[in-house]
């Protein structure tokens, strides 16, 4: 099969980011086809056979949130090995969905949409659950406390109690949890934040920047993202060299912001006029 050109899969990633129903994991390999370009359109459908593959080794009969937990955990946690550990922060292959499925370890987020894809191809009642600084899976019904139950990929999927999810969203905001906070996330909401990390991944790595400039570009494909992305597009394009396209960027960011906050537009016009003047 020929290779897809950049263009052609950011037309795809575009188009599927804003279906009614967005398929996560084609959504998880067109970034990963960012990343490498050796993962061509046969290598994305090899991922998803595999997530096909991993679904049908589960039993038959799963009836309750509490036995889907514990089948998911057993296969993906037990018997393939899935799970991340702190070193996994630091490797770009965490955020990777392809990456994730060969190595079996990567970040919270990743691991549970592998657990989210494998679940759902069974027939589970499965979604993911974007807890402040760690990312879970959720099994039941979302509006029922009582019949939901979360599971954390990254521990192997060990079982959650309340305490357990508590304890995780103070750690990472120092804030009570919220009820909110166990709303099945949206396919997008979760896109935007694997997008997030790599540029967070990125950013500590300046040497990297065309990994952040490609993590943004993407972003801003979602039919709704921060317009801030605007601006941090802007900047990348400036530190990358591209001033031109880094003013017009700036210029057309204060535009936006500028009703609501005009002294910012303006400082913004600023940095605008300073980065064409890098060309003089």
């Amino acid at each position: 099969m020929h290779d897809e050109s950049a263009s052609e899969r950011r037309r795809r990633f575009a188009e599927e980011a804003r279906s009614e129903r967005p398929d996560l994991a084609l959504l998880c390999l067109l970034i990963g086809a960012e990343a490498d370009a050796s993962l061509d359109e046969a290598g994305q459908d090899a991922a998803q056979m595999e997530l096909d593959r991993l679904a049908g080794l589960l039993p038959y009969g799963l009836r309750t949130p509490r036995a889907w937990a514990f089948a998911l955990a057993e296969l993906l946690g037990g018997r393939c090995g899935f799970h991340g550990a702190p070193a996994d922060y630091q490797r770009l292959e965490s955020s990777l969905l392809h990456e994730v499925l060969r190595r079996r370890r990567g970040l919270p987020i990743l691991l549970s949409v592998v657990w989210v894809e494998v679940a759902r191809r069974a027939g589970a009642p499965v979604y993911g659950v974007a807890l402040p600084g760690h990312y879970v899976v959720g099994f039941g019904a979302p509006d029922e406390t009582a019949e939901q139950v979360l599971a954390d990929p990254f521990a192997g999927g060990r079982v959650l109690t309340g305490t357990d999810a508590e304890l995780l969203v103070a750690g990472a905001t120092g804030a009570p949890l919220d009820p909110s906070m166990l709303r099945p996330a949206d396919p997008r909401e979760t896109v935007l934040r694997i997008l997030n990390n790599i540029r967070a991944w990125a950013a500590a790595r300046p040497e990297h920047s065309e990994v952040a400039l490609w993590a943004v570009e993407l972003a801003l494909l979602l039919p709704s993202h921060p317009a801030r992305l605007r601006f941090d597009h802007a900047q990348l394009l400036v530190q990358r060299g591209d001033f031109l396209a880094g003013a017009a960027e700036m210029d057309a960011y204060a535009d936006i912001v500028a009703p609501a906050e005009p002294g910012t537009a303006d400082a913004i016009r600023r940095r605008a006029q300073a980065a064409r003047a890098m060309l003089n």
